[in-house]
Parts: C-alpha cells; structure tokens; sequence
C-alpha cells in the first residue's frame, strides 16, 4: 500500500476494484489549497490598487525650537579655581541662581581690595585734572592781563610820539623864528657899521648891534640843538613802541606755552582718568563673575568639573544644564534627493522613541501613536557630520498636542507625507529605485502660476 518496496503492489494487482482503493486513488487533495492560492492572488491583485500616501522618513532628535531654550553647558569667561558649590546634580535652579563661587589664580587680581586702591588712583588723577583746569585759567587770565597792558602802554607810547612829534613842530617853528630874528640883527648891524663908517651914528651903536648879533646866534644855534632833541625823542617813543611789542609778544607767548603745556598735561591727565575708569569697571565685573549663575530657570545636568580646588581656564565648560520650559521641536535630516520635496509649512508625522505606535508609512489614517508636526524651516547647506540634511519640525497646532513627558534629546522617527499613488506604483518605483513625485504645494503652485501670468 505504500509502495516502498523494489516490487509495486499496484502494478501487479488492480485495485481499483477495491472500495477503499477508490476512496484513495480518486480524492482530489490540493482542491481547498487551489481555492486559497487563487483567493489570495485576487486580493493581492485588489491591494495592488489601493491608494499608497509617498513619504520620506527621517530620524532625528528633539530638540527646542528656541536657541536659547536648549540644553547648554555653562562657561566661566575667566580662569579660575572652584571653591565652593551651591547645588548638586539634579537641583532646581531659577534664572540668576548662584551655582559655584570661583577664586582667582591671576597674580594681579589677588588683591581683594584691588577695585577700592583703584578707584583711589584714578579720584588722585581726577584731582589732578582739575589742577590743571586751574593753572590752564589762570594762564588764561594772565594772557588777558598783559594783551591790556600791552594795549595801555603802546597807547601810552603812541600819546608820547604825538608829544613828540608836537614838541619837533613847535622846535621847527622856534628855529624859523630864531633865523628870522637873525636875519633882522644881520641887517641892523650892517646898518649900524654902515653908518658907523659914514661917521653918522656912534660907536657903541655898532657893538650893541653886533652883540644883539652874537646873541641872536646863539639863540638859533640852541633852537637847532633843541629841534635835534625833539627830533631824537620821536624816534626813541619810535623805539619804546617796538620795544614794547616785542617785550608784551614775548611775555603773551611764553604764558600760552605755559597754557597749552597745562592743557596738554590735562588732556594727558583725563586719559589716564578714563583708563583708570574702565579699569575699575573691568574689575567691577570681573568680582561680579567669581559666582556662576544660571542662565535660564531649570535643572542642574552634569557637574563636569567636580571638586574644591580645582582650577580652570577660560572658556571651559564646568556644568551642564537643561531648561524647564521649553518649545519643542525635532530636528530630521533627509536625503539630498529627497530636499526638493520638502517645503515650509508641509505636514509631517513624527514617532518618538519610547512611545508605542503602530505605523503604516503609506497609511496616515489608520496609523496609531504618531504626532503631527509642521516642517519650519530647511536648511539650506548640507550637514557634514551625516551627508544630509537638516529639517527643523514644530507641533501641529490643528493636531494634538505631543506628549508632555517627551525631553529633548530623546529620538524621533518622521514621515514627510507626499502624494498618493497605487501600490503597484510604489513598488514599482522602489524596486527600480526613481525618488518620490516631484511637486510643489498649492500655495506655491498657485503663486508661480499668477507670477506667470503677468
């Protein structure tokens, strides 16, 4: 019956005239197996075109949508040792709260009362300012004084030349007067001699005549000498003019130099006040920054320098810490070829690591556990560190709201949900490996086609 051996039953004996031969021989086995065969391959047939939602995932992270809210690490500007902390790991802290206080370990800035020696220095220099302020007016007046002084005596000399000049006037009208009265004596004593000689007149007529001669000449000879002395004192008040000018523009000059040294060393003076100033107020700060403060309110991460006594460079992260409140967003990164596709404002589904979800990528609608999200902006320059790139994502206000637990960092899977087609398509576009339909949102559509339009 089993036709095992070397010496078939069934070749030497007809069963066939055996009713139990019948039941066997004649049963049709693989009837239920052909209707399934054919059941399915219908079905397949009827999946094949059902419609098929393209899309473009992604992995990413969640991160905040505001730069200021994500987690960051604290950073002392100036070098230091840490010698006290005020909190602990996982600590609440607000905005402004005293994390750790830090002591110097520059040699210049040991000083703790290195502001107060400063601000010292720079009132001294201060005070200095106004001295030269002081010598600078009095330079200031002492110039007026001799600019009057100089003006009283020039008119002074100026009045001595009138003088002078009135005095070599009168001389030279006493000179003509003096010459004429020579010439009068002149004619009398020749008159006088004359008739002398003729025996008309006496002799002692003649020499009174001829002394009113002498004396006559030596009356203008005096005149002459007098208008050479008037003549002389109008070219000395001549001198005394020059002399005085150039005494006063000697003394005027050398008190402006005086001055403009005083304003120089003023001007010096100030600009050592105002470095003196931003030296105070750099030292200011600089005790302001011995206490690390928090930045924003949240949680205290990482202590990523530990201990009392250790020192630090500027610059160096010392503590770790997340926000409290942030604006979630998730950051994916898609492939070049797929960066056409994606636009501003386009709707995408997200899943994140550590909630449950039942996705079917082609089919949004009965996809289980998955979060609206809206694409904000693309970047435009391609990521280094993975070859793609990166696509900022924000909650979808008209979806529901993501879960509250959910911290950035965590992973998050995206759907960028493009046009659909049939599923044969779809396979078929896989398999021969073409990107997904090109196209463009309506919006955009809508705005090209009126741009063309004009």
């Amino acid at each position: 019956m089993l036709n095992i051996s070397r010496n078939p039953l069934n070749k030497n004996v007809d069963l066939s005239e055996f009713k139990s031969a019948s039941h066997v021989f004649d049963k049709d086995y693989y009837k239920y197996w052909r209707r399934f065969l054919g059941g399915f391959a219908i079905v397949c047939l009827i999946i094949l075109f059902l419609p098929w939602t393209q899309n473009i995932s992604g992995r990413g992270n969640v991160t905040s949508l505001t730069p200021g809210q994500r987690p960051q690490t604290v950073q002392s500007p100036i070098p230091g040792s840490i010698q006290e902390w005020f909190v602990k790991e996982g600590d609440f802290v607000n905005k402004g709260d005293t994390i750790m206080k830090i002591a110097e370990v520059k040699s210049e800035y040991f000083d703790p009362n290195l502001v107060q020696r400063t601000e010292k220095q720079r009132q001294a220099k201060a005070f200095s300012v106004e001295s030269y302020q002081g010598k600078v007016k009095a330079q200031d007046v002492r110039i007026t004084a001799l600019n009057q002084e100089r003006r009283l005596k020039l008119k002074q000399a100026e009045n001595k030349i009138l003088q002078t000049y009135q005095k070599v006037k009168a001389d030279s009208i006493d000179l003509v007067a003096a010459r004429t009265n020579l010439e009068i004596a002149q004619i009398k004593y020749n008159r006088a001699d004359s008739l002398f000689q003729d025996g008309f007149t006496a002799r002692k007529r003649v020499e009174d005549a001829r002394v009113k001669l002498q004396e006559t000449q030596a009356k203008e000879t005096s005149q002459e000498a007098k208008l050479l002395v008037s003549k002389n004192e109008v070219i000395n008040a001549e001198l005394e003019i020059s002399r005085i000018t150039a005494e006063y523009a000697d003394k005027i000059s050398k008190a402006q130099s005086e001055k403009f040294s005083a304003l120089s060393s003023q001007l010096d003076t100030e600009a050592q006040v105002q470095k003196l100033e931003n030296s105070v107020s750099n030292y200011t700060i600089r005790n302001g920054l011995l206490y690390i403060t928090a930045p924003y309110n949240g949680y205290i991460q990482t202590a990523l320098r530990g201990g009392i006594g250790q020192t630090f460079k500027e610059g160096e992260e010392l503590v770790g810490i997340i926000p409290a409140e942030v604006d979630l967003a998730v950051e994916t990164f898609v492939e070049p070829i797929d960066l056409p596709l994606i636009h501003k404002g386009e709707k995408v589904r997200v899943q994140f690591d550590g909630w449950p979800a039942i996705v079917f990528s082609g089919w949004p609608n009965v996809s289980y556990g998955t979060y609206g999200a809206e694409v904000v902006a693309v970047e435009r320059f391609i990521t280094k560190r993975n070859g793609k790139f990166r696509v900022l994502l924000k909650p979808d206000p008209d979806d529901h709201p993501w879960p509250k637990d959910v911290r950035p960092g965590s992973g998050a899977f995206t759907m960028a949900l493009l046009e659909d087609v049939p599923i044969w398509f779809e396979l078929w576009r896989q398999l021969n490996g073409f990107p997904p339909n090109y196209y463009q949102p309506e919006d955009e559509s809508s705005k090209s086609k009126t741009k063309m339009s004009y």
